[in-house]
């Protein structure tokens, strides 16, 4: 990764391909995963863009799909989740990418007596991943992600370990929100599109390259080093600039 010098991304056009993170993107980052919360705005405001995008947009988050769908409500689009492990195309099909169960439960039951010694740690199973969070105790950073290679490492089950704001997660590998987003771009409506990806850490990286590859447009969330060929300081104006879209749609 370079440090990205570029300033603010051109105006949002209707005719892109919209791909959104959502944690430290379109809402600020919540301690653990139940405090997490999309407000009424942010729904309106993604409802928004999918109609006049002509249902181009796409989230593509470390999140569980059934996490998201819980909190998304009624409104339903195309979604990439726990970093592209599973996919939900604009056609409703799914597509997934497991964790060999018995793997995952040996790598729980090694991480049962750590979490007991460490109530500053907190492991959130997503279903395909194991997310390690050190959010409540940053001092163990360095101990989270040495724990977690050592039991991807051990499991001998094609596992490799992806970094994140303040978690270190096991998945299999090979997947990550490039491939998403590319596998996306291969169908409509999304296919013909300029590409957007908008995320906050590392673990967007993968995406912003995807966009990169095909001369769209990727956008870093915050400081730190990046692929990213744009920058937003903050979820707020992720949200501005994304309304941008809202203003150029043509009456019905």
């Amino acid at each position: 990764m370079s440090k990205s010098r570029a300033g603010f991304p051109p105006a949002p056009q209707l005719e892109w391909a919209y791909f959104l993170d959502i944690d430290g993107t379109l809402i600020d980052i919540a301690d653990t995963p139940e405090a997490v919360h999309i407000d009424m705005a942010l729904l309106g405001l993604i409802a928004g863009l999918q109609q006049a995008s002509g249902g181009a947009v796409a989230l593509v988050s470390g999140r569980a799909l059934a996490f998201l769908e819980q909190r998304l409500g009624k409104l339903h689009l195309p979604m990439a989740g726990q970093h592209g492990l599973e996919r939900r195309d604009a056609a409703g099909r799914l597509w997934t990418h497991a964790a060999p169960p018995a793997a995952k439960s040996a790598i729980k039951a090694e991480l049962a007596p750590i979490l007991a010694r460490h109530p500053g740690l907190l492991l959130e199973d997503k279903g395909l991943t194991l997310a390690l969070h050190y959010r409540r105790a940053p001092q163990l950073a360095s101990y989270a992600h040495r724990l977690m290679a050592r039991l991807a490492a051990a499991a001998h089950a094609g596992l490799e370990v992806q970094r994140g704001r303040r978690v270190a997660e096991i998945k299999p590998a090979g997947m990550d929100k490039g491939a998403a987003i590319a596998d996306y771009l291969k169908e409509p409506p999304f296919a013909g599109r300029r590409p957007v990806f908008i995320g906050d850490d590392r673990n967007d990286e993968h995406g912003f390259a995807a966009v990169n590859k095909q001369g769209g447009i990727s956008i870093k969330v915050g400081k730190g080093t990046s692929c990213a060929r744009y920058r937003l300081p903050d979820v707020a104006a992720v949200r501005r600039w994304l309304e941008n879209v809202l203003t150029k749609r043509k009456p019905s």
